[in-house]
């Protein structure tokens, strides 16, 4: 790799680490080709990516940023996991890290603040961006149903009481 792409891949990694909701890193030593595809494809499914860099570029890629402090887990056979949905990589990451032994969550990022494997374990149990909208939408739909509903309610009661009434007469 010659200096030009060098620069270049340090550029790729700034702009992940500046705009990327978290980033995951992790050992992925012993890890076949076919089990990364399926990480690859995992967090392709929820938008994220994974990537692999030379530690020694990351970190001169970390330099400035708000999230400097991850570059103590750049040693070894590291990749980074990453999402722009706060959560997703996570999710992924650690689901992924129960699946498979040889895939070893060191910690993270999420915007500025340094993440702990605990603190990935935690960022992974929150609700997703779909799942907190879906919520949020239940929550608001659900007044209207109800406020439907009562104004349905009055004019059934008295479709069913003038038919009571019309069979009477009959």
């Amino acid at each position: 790799m010659d200096r030009a792409q060098k620069e270049k891949l340090v550029e790729e990694l700034g702009q992940i680490f500046a705009s990327s909701g978290v980033v995951v890193v992790a050992h992925y030593e012993g890890m076949t080709v076919a089990q990364m595809q399926t990480l690859r494809a995992q967090m392709r499914e929820v938008g994220g990516s994974v990537r692999v860099a030379k530690n020694k570029l990351a970190k001169i890629a970390l330099e400035g940023q708000p999230c400097a402090s991850i570059a103590n887990y750049l040693t070894g056979m590291t990749v980074l996991a990453y999402s722009e949905d706060p959560v997703a990589a996570a999710k992924v990451s650690d689901a992924y890290a129960k699946a498979n032994d040889k895939f070893v969550i060191l910690g993270g990022a999420m915007g500025e603040n340094a993440l702990d494997l605990a603190g990935v374990k935690a960022v992974a149990q929150m609700p997703s961006r779909e799942e907190l909208i879906a919520s949020i939408v239940g929550c608001i739909g659900a007044p209207a149903s109800n406020i439907a509903g009562a104004i349905g309610a009055p004019a059934s009661n008295i479709a069913s009481i003038l038919s009571t009434i019309e069979e009477k007469a009959a």
